[in-house]
């Protein structure tokens, strides 16, 4: 396991971290799929975690275009720090395609 690539704020163990780099590493080689089961597997361990709720808001916006369930995810990081700017301007990129009646 090497270091990790961004500050540590959340203060996630030495296994969460590779999980999370290796979800990113499966979704930048599209391997989507493996992917969005690691990302499960650490939303069971902590669904509350920032990191783990971004990433999967990122792959279901960005690789699977399911923009509602994106939102979601972005709804539920701003919920736990609404002033988290990355997830604020990702859901509002992501509610452009999606119409609320």
């Amino acid at each position: 396991m090497g270091a990790p690539q961004w500050k540590n704020i959340y203060e996630l163990s030495s296994e969460q971290i590779y999980k999370l780099e290796e979800a990113e590493e499966k979704m930048e080689s599209m391997e989507i799929n493996e992917a969005e089961k690691i990302l499960l597997q650490l939303l069971e361990e902590d669904q509350n975690c920032i990191p783990f709720l971004n990433i999967i808001a990122h792959l279901n916006g960005r690789y699977l275009s399911d923009f509602e369930t994106a939102i979601g995810y972005y709804d539920k990081v701003l919920n736990l720090e609404p002033d988290n700017a990355w997830a604020r301007d990702e859901r509002r990129r992501y509610r452009r395609y999606v119409s609320y009646d």
